[in-house]
């Protein structure tokens, strides 16, 4: 599996997850995201609506009828009713990611000592490939 650590400065949590969920539903895949926080999962479906002014990024709430048929499912715990191969800890909290082909974990200033001990947690995991990402100069950098 994969693991990416995105670290956030300039742009929040929502703007990043439509960039990753674009991405990944371009490659034909499913994704869930993860959030805590009702008000939090709100900000990103919106985010995901109003994405892309050519097209929007349909998702839905995993508490919510038919979450099984959502390419993009938002809830509170690591369950993919809609079969996800990728998940995103939109909230910097990792849980335990069993079946997903990737997972994505957004961190800032307020969780980062979290992610750095997850990032060490993961250290020589049989299977795991770690990476690194940082905002630079408004791109995206693979750092490790």
């Amino acid at each position: 599996m994969k693991v990416d650590f995105w670290q956030l400065y300039r742009d929040p949590a929502e703007k990043v997850v439509a960039m990753i969920a674009a991405r990944v539903l371009g490659e034909g895949e499913r994704l869930l995201v993860v959030a805590g926080d009702t008000a939090q999962r709100a900000t990103i479906s919106k985010a995901l609506w109003d994405a892309r002014p050519d097209a929007f990024l349909a998702n839905g709430d995993a508490s919510e009828p038919h979450a099984e048929r959502q390419p993009i499912l938002l809830g509170d715990s690591c369950e993919a009713t809609n079969a996800a191969s990728h998940v995103i800890f939109a909230d910097g909290k990792w849980r335990d990611p069993q079946g997903f082909s990737r997972a994505f974990l957004l961190f800032d200033e307020a969780t980062v000592e979290a992610a750095r001990a997850v990032w060490r947690s993961l250290d020589g995991g049989e299977g795991l490939e770690r990476s690194f990402f940082r905002q630079e100069d408004g791109k995206w950098v693979k750092v490790a």
